[in-house]
């Protein structure tokens, strides 16, 4: 089954293996038939699918179980969803489709909020990096420090105000490897504009997907094909 959950509030800040550990109990305490690995410490097969960095929000995180006899979706998330804690929420839970799901995650779309930011400064900020077609970050691995393009997999850019005032930009970026992050495309803005926010902004994952380059848009990856 492919399942997607929400990260919220205080539990942005969460890591994978915190939310492994989470999910692990929801499962036993929900009673959902898992599959198991063998071997003498058999664990719940599991699949996490490209998980948001911890500190970041987000509406479209993604993984995959094995179940050992056929279940009703439905059930399933409101199981699960009773017994995660809350600001994990489950989105949705349809059966898996033949493929990967790794492969239909190719973008993802972010929401980005900087609080004591003038929108004009955002939007030439913003244009400035966009008019670049290269801009080298870097950021350090397990094998050291690496540089790589921020700019080359932004697609989209589009500022504006939220409701309650705040200047926000809206990107889309498609799946790289290394993954460009939000706060890489930040440093790259920075270095190509001298653009730096009086504070960290804060960023909201609101979907992943399929990228169309026709519409420009990042399509379900559950939905059916």
């Amino acid at each position: 089954m492919r399942i997607q959950y929400a990260r919220r509030g205080r539990l942005r800040y969460s890591s994978t293996r915190d939310f492994g550990r989470a999910l692990e109990r929801a499962l036993r305490r929900s009673g959902v038939p898992m599959a198991y690995s063998a071997g003498f410490h058999p664990h719940p097969k599991i699949s996490y699918a490209n998980g948001a960095a911890t500190g970041a929000a987000s509406e479209a995180e993604y993984f995959e179980i094995s179940v050992t006899e056929q279940v009703d979706p439905d059930a399933v998330a409101a199981a699960l969803d009773e017994a995660l804690p809350e600001g994990l929420d489950i989105v949705s839970v349809v059966d898996a489709q033949p493929g990967a799901l790794a492969d239909r995650l190719q973008a993802s779309r972010w929401l980005l909020e900087f609080p004591g930011v003038e929108l004009a400064d955002l939007e030439r900020a913003v244009a400035g990096f966009m008019a670049q077609e290269h801009v080298e970050v870097e950021r350090m691995f397990k094998k050291g420090l690496k540089s790589y393009d921020a700019r080359g997999p932004v697609e989209r850019a589009v500022t504006g105000v939220a409701e309650d005032g705040c200047a926000i930009l809206t990107m889309v970026v498609r799946h790289t490897t290394p993954a460009v992050r939000p706060d890489d495309v930040l440093s790259a803005i920075a270095a190509a504009t001298s653009f730096v926010p009086p504070r960290s902004p804060r960023a909201t994952r609101l979907a992943q997907g399929i990228w169309s380059s026709e519409t420009e848009s990042v399509a379900d990856p559950l939905a059916a094909d």
